[in-house]
């Protein structure tokens, strides 16, 4: 082989080494690359700002994909369509859902891709579909926009309540009510004294009548075992002379002439009673 020919074989390959340097720079510059990719549709049933062709599409933070189309649904309006363009090795299934983020302090809007059941089947075309549905869930950005319209709501109707409550017939009822409620307690603490003075008296009382109650109790008693037996003996006593009151009285009707003579013992006779 003669200096020539080496020469030239060593010019193609310089040549064919700058061709393919030449030609992966221009595939990088291009973002081509030798891996496969997907293509998935995604329905957000709100405001897609700040998301824009070639926007990213991370799963679970990491980037798998490009936004490759944005357009209204022209059937229903409120929905905006987004193509996707995901690597085909990414694990989507029937439980990813994606969602719209923003990245922190820059705020860069992208799609990202979560898995929220345990369906891991392959999410696959429908019949009438062109290409495999993803699931949508609500941004936080839009989750936080409804708990601020509740919150709203609720603090307006908080406020119109009170309104009503607070009308001119509820306000006087409350000052009347109120001036009541004072009243009531300058009286009760005017006459905590009084009670209190009451109260100490009763006790007293209760103290002084402790001893008298004492005394009662043992004047019964006395009465009980001295007093009502004689009394009842007493009363037996008198229970005879009168009966024997009563046998004089019927003797001197019987005979007035007792009152002079006196009585006469007669001898009964055999077999004789009075």
């Amino acid at each position: 082989m003669n200096v020539n020919t080496r020469y030239s074989i060593i010019g193609g390959m310089v040549i064919a080494l700058f061709a393919l340097i030449i030609l992966e720079i221009i595939l990088i510059s291009s973002g081509s690359s030798f891996t496969s990719y997907s293509t998935y549709l995604v329905y957000m049933q709100e405001s897609v700002a700040g998301i824009n062709i070639d926007s990213l599409v991370e799963y679970n933070g990491v980037e798998v994909g490009r936004v490759k189309g944005i357009q209204l649904n022209p059937q229903h309006p409120k929905l905006v369509k987004l193509l996707l363009s995901i690597q085909s090795n990414t694990p989507i299934t029937q439980g990813t859902v994606a969602m719209l983020a923003s990245r922190g302090i820059t705020g860069i809007s992208y799609v990202a891709l979560k898995d929220r059941s345990d369906d891991m089947r392959p999410l696959k075309v429908e019949p009438g579909q062109s290409y495999p549905i993803i699931k949508t869930a609500p941004s936080i950005f839009l989750r936080l926009d409804t708990a601020l319209n509740l919150l709203t709501n609720n603090f307006r109707q908080i406020n119109e309540s009170i309104r009503a409550l607070l009308d001119k017939d509820n306000l006087r009822s409350i000052k009347s009510t109120l001036y009541n409620l004072d009243q009531i307690t300058t009286n009760l603490a005017r006459n905590t004294q009084r009670v209190n003075l009451i109260i100490e008296n009763t006790f007293e009382a209760s103290k002084r009548f402790t001893p008298l109650l004492q005394s009662s109790v043992g004047t019964m008693k006395l009465l009980e075992t001295q007093t009502l037996p004689e009394a009842y003996r007493l009363f037996i006593n008198m229970d005879d002379m009168t009966r024997t009151l009563v046998e004089l009285s019927y003797e001197i009707k019987q005979n007035p002439s007792v009152l002079i003579r006196g009585v006469d013992r007669v001898t009964m006779g055999p077999g004789e009673t009075k």
